[in-house]
């Protein structure tokens, strides 16, 4: 598959964002892993900066007060990805690892996943693109019960990190 990154490269010298590919890798009624991949423009350190804000790329749609501005993320391990707002708050995740700016890895029941008492681990990883940018990969993996009908739900929580990772891969000026 050589022409991923030449395709790649091209939407960063023209400064898009560029949805390398996004897959459902696997799924069944206990289980779903996701791989998601995304060129940008960015350094890795510049999305990195945008990474630790999720105000900044979460969309609001996707969160429980309809609002990404109440977001907030403590980058560092054991820190938290939570949602504050005038009556209410809730827990999305807990950080697992930090290495900016390379890797953020989460333990993270975004949505109706909590309500399935299942584990979630998001890993995001960004790449240096030899001819400038970054490769943003976004691996997802969920495991529950096979009550759980998780291959159900895994298109939606594709759908949704496919909308997130466009957001973060985006060109600072848009």
């Amino acid at each position: 598959m050589k022409s991923k990154p030449i395709i790649a490269a091209l939407a960063v010298s023209l400064g898009l964002p560029a949805a390398a590919g996004a897959e459902v890798v696997k799924s069944s009624d206990d289980h779903f892993t996701l791989k998601l991949e995304a060129t940008s423009e960015l350094s890795p350190e510049q999305v990195w900066e945008r990474l630790i804000v999720p105000t900044e790329w979460w969309q609001s749609p996707h969160s429980y007060s309809g609002d990404a501005a109440n977001l907030s993320l403590d980058p560092s391990p054991g820190g938290l990805w939570r949602e504050d707002w005038e009556g209410g708050s809730v827990w999305h995740g807990t950080v697992l690892q930090a290495q900016p700016p390379k890797v953020l890895s989460l333990s993270a029941p975004f949505g109706p996943l909590q309500g399935m008492a299942v584990t979630s681990i998001w890993t995001i990883k960004l790449e240096p693109i030899e001819t400038g940018g970054t490769t943003i990969r976004f691996d997802h993996v969920t495991n529950g019960s096979s009550a759980s009908n998780l291959a159900e739900i895994a298109p939606a929580v594709d759908f949704v990190k496919s909308e997130a990772l466009k957001a973060l891969a985006r060109p600072l000026e848009e």
